[in-house]
């Protein structure tokens, strides 16, 4: 694979810009029992589009290889209004996930890929 050079002066520019976001990862309880809880987790689909739509959530992955992950999200906000916002969540109310939550930093604009 044939990578682009970047130089020190192009890190040095693009790092200048870099901000902080907080990544959310979520993760099953034994309470997630499906069918039964599949409508908590529909609710919780439709929170996630909204908070989308707001800009707060730029970025939800939900992981369905049967592991204990469900999820990561990167957020725009800081850490204590994520956990605010995650305590609300219809599925973390239900006791059907719990979450962890890191400061992290990106680059504005960085998505995930286009449809």
């Amino acid at each position: 694979m044939d990578l682009p050079v970047i130089t020190d002066e192009t890190m040095r520019a693009r790092l200048a810009g870099v901000r902080t976001y907080t990544l959310m990862i979520l993760k099953a309880t034994p309470k997630l029992v499906r069918p039964d809880v599949d409508p908590i987790i529909w609710e919780h689909g439709r929170r996630n589009f909204a908070l989308r739509e707001t800009g707060l959530l730029n970025i939800v992955c939900p992981v369905s290889d049967g592991s204990s992950l469900c999820g990561i999200g990167i957020f725009d906000a800081e850490v204590e209004r994520v956990r605010e916002i995650m305590d609300d969540d219809p599925g973390v109310e239900a006791g059907i996930f719990t979450y962890e939550l890191h400061p992290c930093r990106g680059f504005p604009g960085s998505a995930s890929a286009a449809p």
